[in-house]
């Protein structure tokens, strides 16, 4: 079986082929960015509706395979920005009708560790995923994906994102945060923000933009201080549910998973707790098609061409998800 996933839920349009013995055939992304500013939903889903005929050709051409060679149509249903999910749910129908194959929404962060799972080949690990929008700390316990901690405000690369925007940077400012960071030498006092499993960032924004704004810091210096801390963060909860769980392998999923520091951190924990630590290339990091297919494979007993049974979920949990595959 064959299975073409698209991603939508944000920034990114990406379309994956991936076959059922975990394969992946394609993978091709197309990423909505700006000079200055954030991400505007309007405009990303015009950007998504540009160019989601051009994704899909560019898969296909790349696993080799023509239209007519697909099983199986998924998509992300949810969490994300309705607008750009709505894309991605229309052409998932158009497909899924022009083909007559069947159709299957999955959900978004479950995507993130069921492909890191396949790829690293990590059996049953505590998830670290932070990413624009979600930050949370994701195991499999009791018949279930659960949340053992999160966000309470904004996710870890909103914040950094709107740090970036804060001193003149465009969208992804992640990648820029941590360019500069790389130049800092003195760490900056900023607030520490874990209650209980959860973590905050609204606090530390407000105090990063003050001391920016007092220009008595150099901005290398607080991009570095920015990372040390908000990364000491992640890796305290992810530990605290390692011990909490059990279990002994860590995967790293979502956009910011891409930052080395972030990694080395994880890295080092994981080998003071004699645990493995894995993390997927930065392809299958970010938001991706791929990850999409493989979960729409995972899934796809629940497949159907009941349209009227499918719908976007733009505020679905993790948590929420009836796990029948594990």
């Amino acid at each position: 079986m064959i299975c073409l996933g698209i991603e939508s839920t944000a920034h990114t349009f990406g379309v994956g082929i991936v076959n059922d013995k975990g394969k992946v055939l394609a993978n091709v992304t197309d990423a909505y960015k700006t000079e200055k500013g954030g991400i505007h939903p309007t405009e990303a889903k015009l950007h998504h509706e540009n160019v989601k005929d051009e994704v899909i050709e560019s898969a296909l051409n790349q696993a080799k395979l023509e239209l007519k060679d697909i099983d199986l149509i998924s998509f992300s249903q949810g969490p994300g920005l309705a607008p750009c999910l709505l894309v991605g749910l229309k052409k998932a129908i158009e497909l899924s009708k022009k083909l007559n194959a069947p159709l299957i929404g999955v959900n978004h962060c479950i995507a993130h560790l069921e492909i890191g799972k396949l790829l690293t080949k990590a059996k049953d690990p505590i998830l670290l995923y932070p990413s624009g929008a979600n930050t949370q700390v994701i195991a499999y316990e009791v018949g279930k994906y659960r949340v053992f901690g999160e966000t309470l405000d904004q996710g870890v690369g909103n914040f950094i994102d709107s740090f970036a925007r804060h001193i003149g940077l465009g969208f992804p400012g992640g990648p820029k945060i941590e360019k500069l960071a790389l130049r800092g030498k003195n760490y900056v006092e900023l607030p520490y923000v874990v209650k209980g499993m959860d973590v905050s960032f609204s606090g530390i924004l407000t105090n990063l933009k003050q001391k920016y704004d007092s220009k008595k810091y150099k901005i290398e210096d607080l991009a570095f201080s920015l990372q040390e801390t908000v990364f000491a963060m992640l890796v305290e909860v992810a530990e605290r549910a390692m011990a909490h769980t059990g279990k002994k392998e860590l995967v790293l999923g979502g956009g910011v998973a891409c930052n080395k520091r972030l990694q080395e951190m994880c890295r080092i924990m994981c080998q003071e707790r004699n645990a493995k630590f894995f993390v997927p290339p930065n392809e299958f990091l970010v938001d991706n098609g791929a990850m999409i297919s493989w979960q729409g494979i995972l899934q796809r007993k629940q497949a159907t061409k009941n349209y009227k049974k499918i719908n976007i979920r733009p505020y679905e949990r993790t948590d929420d998800v009836e796990v029948m595959w594990v």
